[in-house]
């Protein structure tokens, strides 16, 4: 599929929408066509119902032999560009360690700024392509890539310019995200207040270099406290950046609300969520994005609140996390299966949680959704129904991505 004037049509498909005005669930039309018009879908729906001036629009026709098509995929949270693994710190938890333990200890964040800073750019561009090409390979169509291992201005550029490298070379929309305030780097160590000073530098150098599309931080008791949080926020608003907020991950310290204060575009982790947190974030239109690969690798006990989630009308998203030290996952499918069987989200949820609702946590409208007008990322699966996707642990059904009306492949 190329963009052009003429159209592309697809038939012979099922189509999983996730538009809620065609049905509550998956949004499935059955026997479906898509047609696609230069970056954009120009009409979803029944095949039976496409309208003939439309059909004969179409210069390109392709069979889809009874594919399920769901929207691209959008993996919402994820700390991609880093170097190195910490599969030793993997052991050390297996010993008993705990996360708070080995980040004290100067393992955890730390330890992977360490080898970022000395990383080239050539270098994490080599293992971070790596990293992103498992994502693409299971119909990823756009990622959010947090910094936050560099933890020094320059550091930190390098990993933001290596995000922006990394979607110019796949068909992959890349989103920036500058998390300064993820960890007390070691020259900072007992000077937290005098750090979020140097972040708000960061931040408006690398916004000037065009490098920032939202802000996030750490709020947690190994993190940062709500009032540094604060200061950050307040630096993004100034700037007209979206937020987005680490938070309630190991304690209930109240940065939910403070996010929703700032309408942040989602809160993560959330494994300590209170009920006014809840509240807060319903009414600021928050969207949770839950972290069931963390939950698993750090053998979490505290469930997310689910139940108080759906009851508040949150929205709920879901996202590898994919990080070396706490959630060292490179599939989004495997996360669909988590989100069900660990979370009990239904696999209606669950695959909304990584199109309509994952679009909703990066502030993107234009995607998450099959319906005319939206951008033309979608997937082609070899399932019979959307259920099979959350259903099956390590497999890839893909037959083929489309990314803006292109690369298909049937």
């Amino acid at each position: 599929m190329n963009a052009s004037p003429s159209a592309t049509l697809l038939y012979n498909c099922s189509a999983a929408t996730l538009d809620l005005s065609v049905d509550a669930s998956y949004g499935l039309i059955p026997n479906a066509a898509l047609l696609v018009q230069g970056e954009r879908l120009a009409w979803v729906g029944p095949q039976s119902e496409l309208p003939e001036a439309l059909a004969q629009q179409a210069s390109l026709r392709h069979d889809a032999r009874g594919a399920l098509v769901t929207p691209g995929l959008i993996d919402c949270h994820t700390h991609l560009v880093h170097a190195g693994d910490r599969a030793a710190e993997f052991e050390m938890r297996l010993q008993g360690a705990s996360y708070t333990e080995i980040a004290k200890a100067g393992g955890g964040i730390v330890s992977t700024v360490r080898a970022t800073r000395a990383a080239s750019a050539q270098e994490l561009t080599r293992q971070s392509l790596k990293r992103l090409d498992a994502l693409l390979a299971e119909g990823v169509t756009t990622v959010e890539i947090k910094s936050g291992y560099g933890l020094a201005l320059d550091a930190e550029r390098k990993c933001l310019k290596v995000a922006r490298f990394l979607g110019g070379s796949r068909p992959v929309d890349i989103q920036n995200t500058f998390l300064g305030a993820h960890a007390l780097p070691p020259e900072f160590a007992g000077r937290a207040d005098d750090y979020i000073t140097e972040v708000l530098r960061m931040l408006e150098s690398l916004h000037a270099d065009g490098l920032v599309d939202a802000v996030d931080a750490f709020c947690e008791t190994i993190g940062f406290s709500t009032a540094q949080t604060r200061r950050v926020f307040e630096a993004a608003r100034a700037l007209n950046l979206p937020v987005k907020l680490h938070a309630e991950q190991l304690s209930d310290s109240g940065g939910a609300a403070l996010a929703a204060e700032f309408g942040a575009l989602s809160c993560d982790h959330l494994e300590w969520l209170s009920e006014s947190g809840a509240q807060a974030m319903r009414r600021a239109g928050t969207v949770a994005v839950l972290l069931p690969g963390a939950y698993y690798f750090l053998r979490e006990t505290k469930l997310p609140p689910v139940d108080s989630l759906r009851q508040n009308g949150v929205p709920i998203a879901l996202s590898t996390d994919c990080n070396p030290g706490s959630s060292p996952c490179t599939s989004l499918l495997l996360m669909l299966n988590m989100a069900c069987t660990l979370f009990r989200l239904t696999p209606a949820e669950a695959l909304a949680g990584v199109t309509r609702h994952a679009a909703s946590a990066l502030g993107l409208h234009d995607r998450g959704v099959l319906a005319a007008g939206k951008r033309a990322d979608f997937v082609l699966w070899d399932v019979a129904h959307p259920a099979e996707l959350c259903y099956r642990i390590g497999a890839n059904p893909r037959i083929a991505t489309v990314f803006k009306g292109n690369r298909l492949d049937v």
